[in-house]
């Protein structure tokens, strides 16, 4: 007798995206959290993202400052360029990577700390002066990386073990970024991935700065039922705005039939499509964004979504008037002037 031979199923081939990539390209180096913190779901949203959107890893520069936040862009999208800054300096240094090269992508990652407190100054003036990138913002409201002291997004009243309790005012990352007329401002939570990589996706094809508070738990020091940056806190409160799905360009736009629903063209031909489920709220308006952030705070509400977008406003290198080719990749001779344009130039002077 002569045995029949077994079949094996045919090994699954992997999921490519538009480049041909396999998701698990995205990835970077182990993280070095702690297990099952908020920054470690934030990494894995924007590797989904980027995978999807298909980006070329290379065509990507990624930011950061100090603190547990800034170590994170280590863990995703690893042949990208990265540059990790002084605290609360990422902006300073971001500003110059892309002015002087415009062809990039940047993705910078801070944390509450790094942006609210000793990068406050830093923080306003990369928004008001719309550099194209996305600027996330870990949010926990403490220093987990020295031990967990408080930081200016802290609740008033909030009490942590050894940081006694809060007596001061909170900031709002939001209503910072409105203030300082970004394009772009949106609230998420670390534990609502679809939501959060919508905004991801939206974020890194708006044409200016897109400021993305994503309410981060910090489960060593801050994941107490009392804070209202904790887990327990954010799936019970989380208030979404809207539904929101992304359409990239290259996509055709189907849209199931909606009751009220708000579509916003980007400047690359993408779609980013808003269901209300607040039918009274727009997007585009500036005042109702302060005072619906203004009565979330108010009522200690965890409002996420899209609170205000602005396409239109040009970005800081266009305001520049920068040559198409990047600097950086300028010849000696292209910037060099030759004598006679330097010598129409001192006349001038």
């Amino acid at each position: 007798m002569t045995a029949t031979p077994t079949r094996t199923a045919a090994a699954r081939a992997p999921k490519l995206n538009l480049i041909g990539l396999e998701k698990t390209a995205y990835k970077g180096a182990d993280s070095t959290l702690c297990n099952g913190c908020g920054h470690d779901s934030i990494s894995s949203r924007i590797i989904n993202a980027a995978w999807e959107m298909g980006l070329k890893q290379t065509d990507v520069v990624k930011f950061s400052g100090i603190g547990c936040s800034s170590k994170t862009p280590a863990y995703f999208l690893g042949m990208s360029h990265g540059f990790n800054s002084l605290h609360g300096r990422m902006p300073s240094v971001a500003t110059g990577a892309l002015v002087a090269n415009r062809k990039l992508i940047g993705i910078g990652v801070s944390g509450d700390g790094d942006t609210a407190s000793i990068g406050i100054g830093q923080f306003k003036h990369i928004v008001r002066r719309n550099v194209p990138m996305v600027y996330i913002v870990e949010n926990n409201g403490v220093y987990g990386l020295t031990k967990g002291q408080f930081s200016a997004t802290a609740d008033q009243g909030q009490k942590l073990k050894y940081a006694g309790t809060n007596p001061y005012m909170p900031l709002d990352i939001c209503l910072e970024a409105l203030a300082a007329n970004a394009t772009f401002v949106a609230r998420s939570f670390a534990g609502d991935a679809k939501q959060l990589e919508a905004l991801l996706k939206a974020a890194i094809a708006h044409n200016g700065l897109a400021v993305l508070d994503v309410i981060s738990p910090c489960v060593t020091f801050n994941n107490h039922d009392e804070s209202t940056k904790s887990y327990a806190f954010g799936k019970e409160h989380e208030t979404p705005l809207h539904d929101l799905s992304f359409v990239p360009s290259f996509e055709q736009i189907e849209i199931d039939d909606y009751d009220d629903e708000t579509e916003v063209q980007l400047h690359d031909g993408s779609w980013l499509v808003l269901k209300k489920l607040d039918s009274f709220y727009d997007p585009t308006d500036k005042h109702l964004a302060y005072r619906t952030l203004e009565d979330a705070r108010q009522q200690q509400k965890l409002l996420t979504g899209l609170f205000y977008i602005e396409p239109q406003t040009p970005n800081f290198i266009d305001i520049l008037q920068m040559t198409d080719k990047p600097l950086a990749l300028l010849s000696e001779a292209e910037t060099r002037p030759s004598r006679e344009a330097f010598t129409r130039l001192m006349a001038e002077l």
